[in-house]
């Protein structure tokens, strides 16, 4: 049992202790370094506030306790052979339905648009597609506020045009996964309508209710609670006020929804990524959030459940009953999951989940998705140096950079057009050279940059609605906006830019959100015309990863750690050896020694034996 009297190294070797230890330590910019400094190590943990200057309490320290000591277990070291999977080997795509292709001139994506780009996706080497959700919804969150898991949203189509984009993706060879949200439901699904309607029923016990409500705050703005009147009781949601959640300590719920994903996977599904999940277990007795972790994170009552203390017997459950009989594939999203906890949640001998998304990489130290700064790729060096040494064979990482959550990369890394071709080869590089499962997100191919909304009005989605209303109240609304748009969804919403025409080819009608005129200097159909395009770069980097095996299963050996702006990695097995050298800067970088050997792919055509120049990115075969 850890205690106060703990030594910081002891809660370090916890892995619950490690991973909130370097959180805090990224979100206040001191290097890990620090923990492992001997004199600091054998301080007791009791002492941690004042080492830190008194920028956290004594309730973080019990908070920090407490969550530590809800986890005994740590995984195994694994150094053997990455045993195989061919979702270790694939390349995923994610579409987000509502900005990908219109079929019908409404100016909202369809399935039968869809349907019409496989052979597209197909062309560029996809093996599997990750779809957003398409099920029946208010759109209140677009879509992932469900209403009914088992109709289709009626702006999409319908029941058979699902059933055939399923029957073209598997006649394409490639797989298809959904986007599983059951950490909340809409407020109109039939469970929540029952539960407040008939609260002796079984239903009402499927979300959660309190006489009064606590400190929680909603991730997307305001009280996380609704005041119910037929119920005289208030309701969770932790995110839309329309997006309530689940009770999942209720047996009778856990099985319906269990009967809800065999539907599916019955269908021929061939697994899921899973909304959230790692949210679904809350304390019990939903106690108040601490005062001092709110305020450091701006959100309250994260402790009690971004890992909670029924997740994995939940997701162990769920493994048994329902993917493990269809050997269903399963990433979950899990916003605040450190790699420790990632460890836990993905080895393969504990049956949970197949992979995880974690977010860390995602913002530099002490920054946040809303803060307007320019991201420095020597901590995503950092960052995948660590995982990739650190993460084990029995674990496999997911690989990613942008999703329909997060504005788009190359923006936030450097918006000089200058650079745009060559920098989002060079993301591509990374993305499918280093060892994990590479996820593309829709128009990353293009090197699709953020875009150019005008006005509050521009804006589509409800947290960024929500924040600036809240922003609002203490600031100018141009500094409002400004700061809503450093770190919008609706950047990575707009739609995929197929022609230099009118909408893009998205659509022959009004697009459901605003669009810029990017369109014109990047889209599909010129691309696809250009040796030099990043999308022809995509296609020919996804093929090398296939035909070499070393890089889903080799050895991941970097070199030149502590040169700065310098990425420099060997993947290597008994057969061949690969080596990248990146520049991650806009600056010429004198080249390291290249080992004997032939360039299979760069993002520059012509090269200097004695420098990289600015975001150089190249992949050599060694004799």
């Amino acid at each position: 049992m850890l205690t106060k009297n703990s030594r910081i190294k002891e809660i370090y070797a916890n892995p619950i202790g490690r991973d909130i230890i370097n959180r805090v330590l990224l979100q206040m910019k001191i290097s890990k370094k620090a923990i492992n400094n001997p004199i600091i190590g054998n301080l007791k943990i009791k002492d941690l506030p004042k080492l830190l200057k008194n920028r956290l309490d004594d309730e973080f320290i019990d908070v920090l306790l407490n969550l530590s000591n809800t986890e005994k277990e740590i995984v195994r070291a694994d150094e053997g052979p990455i045993k195989k999977a061919w979702w270790k080997e694939a390349v995923f795509y994610q579409i987000y339905p509502r900005s990908f292709k219109d079929s019908n001139g409404d100016g909202i994506g369809d399935l039968q648009g869809i349907i019409s780009k496989l052979d597209y996706i197909k062309k560029l080497g996809i093996d599997a597609i990750w779809l957003s959700p398409i099920y029946d919804s208010p759109n209140d969150d677009n879509g992932y506020d469900i209403r009914d898991y088992k109709k289709i949203m009626d702006e999409f189509g319908t029941m058979e045009d699902f059933d055939q984009l399923l029957d073209e993706v598997h006649n394409r060879g490639m797989g298809l996964i959904m986007d599983l949200v059951v950490n909340h439901t809409s407020d109109e699904h039939q469970w929540y309508q029952r539960a407040i309607s008939e609260p002796d029923s079984k239903y009402g016990d499927y979300y959660i209710f309190k006489d009064q409500p606590n400190n929680w705050t909603s991730i997307f703005g305001g009280s996380a609670w609704n005041y119910v009147e037929e119920r005289n009781q208030y309701a969770l949601h932790l995110f839309s006020k329309k997006q309530m959640d689940l009770n999942w300590e209720n047996e009778n719920l856990r099985a319906e929804i269990h009967d809800m994903i065999r539907w599916w996977l019955e269908k021929g599904v061939d697994g899921f990524r899973l909304d959230v999940i790692n949210y679904i277990s809350k304390s019990h007795g939903i106690p108040d959030g601490s005062e001092s972790i709110g305020k450091v994170m701006g959100l309250y009552g994260m402790e009690h459940y971004f890992y909670g203390p029924n997740l994995h017997r939940y997701l162990r459950e769920l493994k048994e009953k329902v993917f493990m009989p269809y050997n269903a594939f399963t990433v979950g999203e899990t916003p605040g999951i450190g790699m420790e906890m990632s460890k836990l949640l993905t080895a393969e001998d504990r049956n949970e989940l197949d992979m995880v998304f974690s977010f860390d990489h995602l913002e530099t130290p002490g920054h946040y998705k809303f803060d307007d700064y320019r991201y420095d790729l020597n901590y995503l060096k950092k960052y995948m140096i660590d995982l990739m040494e650190n993460y084990g064979n029995c674990c496999h990482p997911s690989l990613f950079f942008e999703n329909h959550d997060n504005p788009r990369m190359i923006s936030k890394i450097n918006p000089d057009p200058q650079y745009r071709n060559v920098l989002g080869k060079l993301l591509a590089v990374i993305l499918l050279t280093l060892r994990g499962t590479p996820f593309i997100y829709q128009g990353q191919e293009l090197g699709m940059i953020n875009q150019d909304f005008k006005t509050i009005e521009d804006l589509r989605d409800v947290e960024s609605l929500n924040l600036y209303r809240e922003l609002t109240k203490s600031m100018d609304k141009d500094k409002a906006f400004k700061k809503v748009l450093a770190g919008s969804r609706d950047h990575a919403r707009t739609p995929m830019q197929w022609e230099d025409q009118e909408y893009a080819g998205f659509s022959t009608g009004k697009p459901w959100i605003m669009m810029d005129h990017d369109y014109k200097n990047c889209n599909v159909d010129a691309q696809l015309n250009d040796e030099d395009s990043i999308l022809n770069f995509y296609q020919k980097l996804i093929a090398l990863r296939k035909e070499h095996n070393v890089i889903p299963y080799g050895d991941v050996i970097f070199t030149n750690k502590m040169v700065k702006n310098l990425f420099t990695y060997y993947r290597k097995d008994e057969n061949e050896i690969l080596y990248v050298e990146i520049n991650l800067s806009p600056n010429k970088k004198k080249r390291a020694k290249l080992p004997e050997g032939e360039r299979l792919l760069s993002n520059y055509e012509v090269i200097s034996l004695s420098h990289l120049q600015p975001y150089e990115a190249s992949i050599w075969k060694i004799k």
